[in-house]
Formats: structure tokens, C-alpha cells, sequence
């Protein structure tokens, strides 16, 4: 198969969380075990930091590769989703995985993927583990697709784990408080494994504390630690929280003999969208008008993302929002300024929410505005009301911010 027609087969033939939803989840980590030992196990032979939480594990994600590659490391960088092109989920020092790579390990293990039904997540962590692998990198930052503890990254033994904070999402699959959240993004504690936990929340700090103390695990609360400030070209406010956290897990492979200076966590920090090519977090895409995406889309994202809008000096607000249609949008609606000309969309996904019925919701709660039907044909809208002086957010979900970018 030829690049696109892989990624074609990928996308429509396998089940993927992003696009599907709840069909997409898996309940254990057999068929990533099956994988990994077809593949000789791969993710035994290189460094990994394995990174969880709620929000903000992407940007933790990015600024630990762009620090660790200022420091003249060989850096893998797992992550997910990818907002335009799948390869971005795989990158050595910011260069994506080759189209060539991914077609010859789809269509090399294509009749395993199918005798044993593997989801489109589980078979795309093989492939960036078989990469880092063969491109003998010196350390790889992984990313958590889901939660933790039953995610298909969980099979690695890193150098720190990391966990952002915890907040109320994906509850059909995690559970429905804090504290069982917690629990399942705890699920990457391993024994003798140091943990950064990045914020010190009351409900989950017993839950980390008590799965550090099972494993025999060194934990940090990096809120409580006093850190040195450092600033990024990651300018959203809600960036100085994944900053310490960085700064704390850095801290950890420092002790462990890697050879970081403060000159590298300074100019890594500066630089993290040349050295990974990361996007989408408070992303100014033009001027007069100011247009500015990001892809917060639960609360605690969202309540930062609002917050710095709220900074914002403009005439008129316009907003061009979607969401996905499992989305429980009562747990964000009073988050959403009023004072706003909505443009509801619907992204171009299987999960999208009908962009009328998000009008009709929405309307309801005095968020006023018209349902469009396309995110690009929202965002033109957009454009041709808004004066010099005004603003415009795109946002609600990762698949509308990825159709703009």
C-alpha cells in the first residue's frame, strides 16, 4: 500500500478513540503485550520518560524533548492526537517518522493487526516503539493516550513518570471523581520509579501517594518544590504550572547522571515549537484580527484558556466552537462568555456533535450565534465580520483547532 492508501486503512479499518469513541477503548493491555513481543520488544531497548495527566501532558510532553535536545540527546517524542498530519505523533528531534517507515510497518504486520483485531492506538504504539528502536534514540518522552493504567504505553519501564493533574474527563472510561481518575493515571507509577506529580490536588494526593508507597516509588509534588521560573515561547498563562513540573522531572534525570545545564532548560523552554514542531496550545494565527486556537476542551483546559481570553483587549469577541458529540457540555457551559458571536461548527470526525443541535443547546444557555456547516466555513464567517479590533477564538475541541491550523 502506498502512504495515503495505509493511512486510509488505518483510519477506517481499525477502531481509534479520537474518531470513535468509546468503541475504541481497550480494557487491558494483552493485545499491546502480543504486539510488543512480536516485535522483539522494542521498548527495552531505549530511555523513556513516561508522561500522564488530564491536561497539559502535550506541552510537558514538548518541552521535556526540546530541553533534552538542546542538550544534545537523540529525543523520540510519542504523542496524540495529531492535529494535520498522523506522523506527527512519531518525531526524533523533531522530524517526523518517515511515510516510507510507517507504510512498511503497516503493510509488514498487517495480517497480526488483523488476526487479533488491534485497535489503530495499540498498533501505532508498536510502530513509534519499533522507530525509537531502530533509530537507536537516547531517550524518548511517551505520551499517555488514555489514563494509565491500562494504556498501551504502560508496558515501559522509564527513567521518571510524570502526571500534569487531574480533572474530570473522559469519566465514561477513568471513572467519575478525582480520585478514581487519579488512580488509573497512577496506573505509571513503577517500583523504584521516581514521580513528578505536577499539581497537589486534595482528592489525588493520598491516591499518588499511596501507589508511590506500594511501588517503592520517589514522589515529588513539584508545586511544593522551590523551582527556579523560566520563560517559554508556550506563552499560555496556564503554561508556568507545566513549566515547574518540567523543570522537577529534569531535576530527576539530572540525579540520575544525565547531562543537562541550566543553558539547556533555558533555551529548551524557549524553543519548543522550532525544536518539535508543537501546536495548537493558545496558537496566534494572525493579527487585526487577532485570531488565537487552542485545544483546552474539558474544564480545568478550557477555565485557563478563558481565563487568558478574559486578558484580552478587543472590541468584539467571535468564537468559532465544536465539540465532539460525547462531550458533556453542562460541565463547561458557564465557562463560555456571553458577550461572544458564536459560529458553531462541527468538526469533521464520526464524533462530531451536529453543529444545529449545538446551536440549540447552547442557545439555550444565551450563547448566541449560527450553526455553520463546516469549521473552515465558520471560521470565513468569522473573518469577514470581524473588524481590526476584534478577537477570534477557535476552539472546543482538537479536531476543530486541527482543520484551522
Amino acid at each position: 500500500m502506498a502512504y495515503q492508501d495505509t493511512l486510509h486503512w488505518m483510519f477506517s479499518q481499525l477502531p481509534m478513540y479520537q474518531r470513535q469513541g468509546q468503541s475504541a477503548f481497550r480494557k487491558d493491555l494483552s493485545n499491546t503485550l502480543k504486539l510488543a513481543d512480536r516485535l522483539n520488544h522494542p521498548e527495552r531497548h531505549f530511555k523513556t520518560i513516561h508522561v500522564a495527566g488530564t491536561n497539559g501532558k502535550g506541552s510537558v510532553s514538548h518541552m521535556l524533548a526540546s530541553i533534552l535536545q538542546e542538550a544534545g540527546y537523540k529525543v523520540g517524542l510519542y504523542t496524540s492526537p495529531h492535529l494535520k498530519d498522523f506522523r506527527e505523533r512519531i518525531k526524533i528531534n523533531g522530524n517526523l517518522v518517515s511515510k516510507q517507515y510507517v507504510t512498511s510497518f503497516i503493510n509488514k504486520n498487517k495480517p497480526f493487526f488483523q488476526e487479533n483485531s488491534l485497535s489503530f492506538f495499540e498498533m501505532t504504539v508498536g510502530m513509534a516503539f519499533e522507530y525509537f528502536s531502530k533509530q537507536k534514540v537516547d531517550i524518548a518522552v511517551i505520551e499517555v493516550g488514555l489514563g494509565g493504567r491500562l494504556d498501551s504505553t504502560n508496558i515501559i519501564t522509564p527513567e521518571v513518570s510524570v502526571i500534569t493533574n487531574i480533572g474530570l474527563d473522559h469519566t465514561q472510561f477513568l471513572g467519575t471523581t478525582l480520585e478514581a481518575i487519579a488512580y488509573e493515571k497512577g496506573g505509571i507509577i513503577k517500583p523504584n520509579v521516581p514521580v513528578v506529580i505536577g499539581e497537589t490536588q486534595k482528592e489525588t494526593a493520598p491516591v499518588f501517594i499511596e501507589l508511590a508507597n506500594k511501588n517503592n516509588a520517589k514522589i515529588l509534588f513539584a508545586d511544593a518544590e522551590v523551582i527556579e521560573t523560566f520563560t517559554s515561547d508556550l506563552t499560555g498563562i496556564y503554561q508556568s504550572k507545566n513549566i515547574i513540573t518540567v523543570i522537577q522531572a529534569i531535576k530527576e534525570l539530572q540525579h540520575k547522571g544525565y547531562n543537562i545545564s541550566h543553558q539547556n532548560i533555558k533555551e529548551g523552554l524557549l524553543h519548543v515549537v522550532k525544536n518539535t514542531g508543537f501546536m495548537g496550545r493558545w496558537q496566534v494565527l494572525r493579527t487585526h484580527p487577532k485570531v488565537v486556537c487552542d485545544t483546552g476542551h474539558n474544564r480545568d483546559g478550557l477555565s485557563y484558556v478563558m481565563k487568558q481570553l478574559s486578558n484580552e483587549v478587543f472590541d468584539t469577541l467571535h468564537i468559532v466552537f465544536g465539540v465532539v458529540n460525547d462531550k458533556d457540555l453542562t460541565s463547561i457551559i458557564d465557562l463560555l462568555p456571553k458577550n461572544a458571536i458564536y459560529y458553531f461548527c462541527k468538526p469533521d470526525i464520526p464524533r462530531g456533535l451536529d453543529a444545529k443541535e449545538l446551536k440549540s443547546i447552547l442557545n439555550g444557555y444565551g450563547l448566541k450565534g449560527e450553526a455553520y456547516n463546516s469549521v473552515n466555513e465558520a471560521y470565513n464567517n468569522a473573518l469577514d465580520k470581524a473588524s481590526s479590533n476584534d478577537f477570534i477564538f477557535i476552539g472546543g475541541s482538537t479536531f476543530v483547532v486541527a482543520e484551522i491550523i
